[in-house]
């Protein structure tokens, strides 16, 4: 049966195109029930046998949700006790519109065979169909097609109730309007919360219901704490007439009572307008998208250089608290009035961004009382509100944790209890912690993805070998950290007849086993990177690719991606190829092996000599490119030794980079900048790439006073400028300044990202001063080097080309997840190191260690521990005590604490324990030793994880 609706539609050119849209109706689509003798197929999904044990429904039944049960309440409907449930077409389709993060979990659990959730395609039923009518808006039509789905099932499987013994269908929604209309129909239906505090023997689901907004206004008093938020009508006039503007809230760490709306403008026009005191955050959260309206300039202030964390006891919801956080809030603005920022107040949500949330518990004073605090993990996310009965239970344990709503009468959001993650401080709990805070992708891969693996014995075949350059017989090895096992890179360098030298660079050829579109290739695309936490690795593709076959070890063929230059001495480029190849690596090496090979006199072998080449040429190439003004900077990066039973980390030290660490990042710099000008030169619309800003020039403000504070003059109009300036930048007797001033360098950089050509006009990465750059070294771990592997072969006629390769705003698109992913992994990885650093300090105890003052603040100083590459604030005021006389002189920047005055770079001694009253954030406490200052008692300071900032690219 045919139903077609035919319209006509103005073309650009002015004329007019008829279309026809045409709509397909059966009677062939089954019920998906065991019970159904009539449409019956091979396997039925819906089941009698398991159904839920209810008060309200005592007989089988299986349960038809509307959508927004759907989107409120997905966290109820993946416990595994709710089962049997009919997802509708119409249901399927509006969550997909309206949440994409809602439609992937369920999509998971429809795939979930245990769970019996079926999908039935009730808008391409005969009988089952509905027409929207004239006037009837698209809700009404959608709540009208789920109401008549349910009246078709009730009746359909009335047929088979001989079997079925009464089987019934419930209808679950929590529109008041939906459910009458139902009932008078004479429908089965109840509200979801109805429903779900009928199951029996599954309490703990009770929990996990999201407050509906006829729960939200029980929670709170009826005292307005913040403003009315405007109608999206009145946002969208005020944006389009300039009287508002629109960004993303970034709440501040270190202080509650401020955040910045981050307002996304042309090119450098983007702006960040401050947001201080409750009243003006008004119940934005983290990364919501947010309407503000700027303050009169007479009210701009100052960001507040304190820190102030909401770490008090909890406030109830009262107009006196209300006051006093803003007169707190009031008393840090007033105090710097020298670099007032643009300031506004947030007068309505665009669109929330919340994510469950991991943290603690904090149990309610009141006895027997279910409605307690949780106080998330990250600091940007306000304590939520939320009722449960197992509060005893989840006490000392990490949970998680969603947002339903935030009225305006209440200091807190509200929110419901998702699940625990297990206790607090245990190693695997907090990992989890880590990275679901941090949006790593970490569940196993699925077996569809597993099901595009090669199959296993797996061999180069002789297609394989017909369509690809032998290289067998070089002499290639590979050089990496030790225990690596994903080697995704290998070198060679011999002579050749003409006196010039042939170097190559071969990476695994991990697109020749990842192909377009499959859902090997989505899930890599979706996770963007391989994260790399202490003693664990998360995978971007399944293990038997990163460690095995795609992985180039020694002494097996491997299928690689080759490019190749002709060099003369000097390393200039005479030619450059590339190809896909066989390769056979004849030594997989660490850093330290290569290096003592390179340097024993004895050795002369062919590996030798080939690391000798590579070597001399590196150095050369290293030359010309800092001679073109690349920047070389410092980063303290620290590595952790493992105990192979307990998994503690008992020791810690700085990374050491040896002359061969410089030797492979020149040439994976050279491959990435030669295969980015091919493909560019091939596909200037969709070459992705992957540029390196340069940093506008207030961020080099703390960098020049640092240095003038010891009387070095440093030059930052360009690159070359700036790392001219620090390669002679020294102070007599003391040998630690310039790893200082370039770790201080590292902090002014902005971020790399990847972008597609076509869609932007500054290709320059400032870093590496090249003209044009991109990732192709490490498929393995990147999924940006696969998209630049597929984009090659095309270039090179060695594979065929999709549709979406060549799209430029998908390219965009996908570049700016892997910007999300790349950061994200960055952040996740800090985390790591900070945790394993706690570890390691509680197995220690209280060190003594020497640093260095990295920043000033005005209650603080920011030291640097070299040994350790940590990074801690030591405080100089007291919560409850009178602090000693502080005076804080911006311009310096200096401190000066009672009678002495710190300054950016001296030297300290300071006492390092781990706090850990605090069971959530623990911290490394830092006190200060010397210098000795009277009046200053031990403080109770906060720490940063060893800093780890933008890195240049390799």
């Amino acid at each position: 049966m045919l139903k077609s609706k035919t319209f006509v539609k103005k073309t650009r050119a002015g004329g007019v195109m008829k279309i026809v849209r045409e709509h397909y109706l059966r009677d062939d689509i089954w019920c998906g029930s065991e019970i159904c003798a009539e449409c019956k197929q091979e396997s039925a999904v819906l089941q009698t046998d398991a159904s839920i044990e209810s008060n309200l429904c005592s007989y089988p039944h299986y349960v038809i949700p509307d959508t927004n049960v759907v989107l409120h309440q997905i966290d109820v409907l993946e416990d595994p006790v709710i089962r049997n449930v009919i997802i509708l077409q119409t249901v399927l389709q509006e969550v997909r519109h309206r949440s994409a993060p809602v439609y992937k979990r369920l999509k998971d659990i429809i795939h979930e065979k245990e769970k019996h959730f079926y999908t039935f395609t009730n808008e391409h039923h005969r009988e089952t169909f509905i027409e929207r009518e004239p006037g009837e808006s698209a809700n009404d039509s959608n709540d009208r097609a789920i109401r008549v789905a349910a009246k078709w099932y009730g009746q359909h499987l009335k047929k088979a109730e001989s079997e079925a013994d009464g089987l019934k269908v419930v209808l679950l929604t929590n529109d008041q309007g939906n459910k009458q209309k139902a009932e008078e129909s004479g429908l089965l239906v109840y509200r979801f919360e109805e429903y779900i505090k009928s199951l029996l023997g599954n309490p703990e689901l009770v929990d996990r219901l999201a407050l509906s907004n006829d729960d939200k206004h029980d929670i709170t008093s009826s005292k307005v704490l913040f403003p009315e938020h405007l109608p999206l009508s009145r946002i969208q006039a005020g944006i389009k007439s300039g009287t508002f503007l629109q960004g993303t809230f970034r709440a501040s760490r270190d202080n509650y009572l401020e955040a910045t709306v981050f307002v996304q403008g042309e090119g450098e026009d983007s702006t960040e307008v401050l947001i201080q005191g409750l009243q003006n955050l008004n119940r934005a959260v983290y990364q919501d998208l947010v309407a503000v309206q700027l303050l009169p300039r007479s009210q701009w202030v100052a960001p507040s250089s304190v820190v102030l964390q909401d770490e008090g006891a909890a406030k109830d919801d009262n107009e006196e608290d209300k006051e006093e956080d803003e007169e707190k809030s009031l008393r840090i603005s007033a105090a710097a009035e020298a670099a007032r920022k643009p300031t506004g107040q947030i007068v309505g949500i665009i669109k929330r961004n919340w994510r469950p949330f991991c943290g603690m518990l904090n149990l309610s004073q009141i006895k027997e009382s279910t409605r307690h605090l949780f106080t998330p993990a990250d600091r940007r996310i306000p304590r939520i509100r939320i009722e449960t009965r197992q509060a005893s239970t989840l006490a000392g344990q990490r949970i998680m944790v969603a947002i339903d709503g935030w009225p305006k009468h209440s200091r807190y959001p509200n929110g419901h209890f998702v699940r625990s993650l297990g206790n607090a401080g245990d190693k695997d709990t907090e990992q989890e912690v880590l990275l679901l805070e941090h949006d790593v992708p970490h569940q196993a891969f699925s077996q569809a993805v597993l099901s595009f693996l090669p199959k296993m014995p797996w061999a180069i075949t002789p297609e394989d070998m017909g369509r690809r350059e032998d290289l067998r017989p070089l002499t290639v090895c590979s050089v990496d950290p030790p225990g690596c096992t994903d080697i995704d890179d290998a070198l060679h360098c011999r002579e050749l007849d003409n006196g010039n030298l042939e170097v190559g660079v071969h990476i695994a050829d991990v697109s020749h086993f990842i192909r377009p579109g499959n859902a090997m290739d989505k899930e890599a695309a979706s996770r963007g990177t391989t994260v790399y936490l202490c003693g664990k690795r998360i995978d971007m593709v399944p293990e038997l690719l990163s460690s095995n076959l795609c992985s180039l070890r020694s002494n097996v063929e491997r299928l690689a991606f080759s490019c190749i230059w002709e060099m003369n001495h000097k390393a200039e480029i005479i030619k450059t190829r590339f190809t896909k190849s066989v390769i056979k690596s004849k030594a997989s090496l660490t850093y330290a092996e290569a290096q003592m090979m390179i340097d024993d006199s004895a050795k002369n072998d062919d590996i030798t000599k080939s690391l000798r080449g590579l070597n001399k040429l590196a150095k050369v190439l290293k030359r010309k490119r800092i001679e073109k003004g690349a920047l070389t900077l410092s980063s303290l990066e620290v590595r952790f030794h493992i105990d192979s039973e307990t998994h503690d980390p008992i020791d810690l030290q700085t990374k050491e980079l040896m002359e061969t660490n410089s030797m492979v990042e020149e040439f994976m710099l050279l491959a990435n900048i030669s295969v980015a000008r091919k493909i560019y030169d091939e596909f200037p619309d969709c070459a992705m790439l992957r540029k390196h800003p340069a940093p506008p020039p207030s961020n080099y403000d703390i960098l020049l006073k640092a240095a003038k504070s010891k009387d070095v003059e440093i030059h930052t109009d360009s690159a070359k400028a700036l790392a001219d300036s620090l390669d002679v930048a020294r102070v007599d007797g003391f040998p630690y300044f310039n790893t200082l001033l370039r770790i201080l360098a590292t902090r002014c950089m902005m971020q790399a990202v990847y972008f597609c050509s076509g869609m932007d006009s500054d290709f320059h990465h400032y870093g590496l001063a090249s003209a044009i750059y991109t990732h192709f070294t490490s498929p393995i771990r990147r999924y940006a080097d696969i998209i630049v592997h597929r984009l090659l072969a095309v270039a090179i006629a060695a594979d065929s080309t999709y549709p979406d390769l060549m799209d430029k705003q998908k390219q965009s698109a996908l570049s700016i997840n892997l910007n999300y992913r790349h950061k994200m992994s960055q952040y996740a990885q800090r985390a790591s190191v900070a945790f394993h650093t706690q570890l390691f300090f509680k197995s220690r105890g209280i060190l003594n260690e020497e640093g260095f003052v990295l920043f000033v603040r005005k209650n603080a100083i920011i030291v640097l521990i070299p040994k350790f590459g940590l990074e801690g604030t030591v405080f100089f005021d007291a919560k409850d005590k009178a602090g000693p006389n502080l005076y804080f002189d911006e311009e310096g920047p200096t401190l000066k604490v009672e009678q002495h005055t710190f300054h950016i770079f001296d030297r300290v001694k300071v006492t390092i324990s781990l706090d850990a009253s605090n069971i959530q954030h623990q911290k490394i406490r830092m006190s200060l030793i010397e210098p000795v200052i009277s009046g200053v008692s031990v403080p109770a300071p906060d720490v940063e994880p060893p800093a780890k900032k933008p890195k240049l690219d390799h």
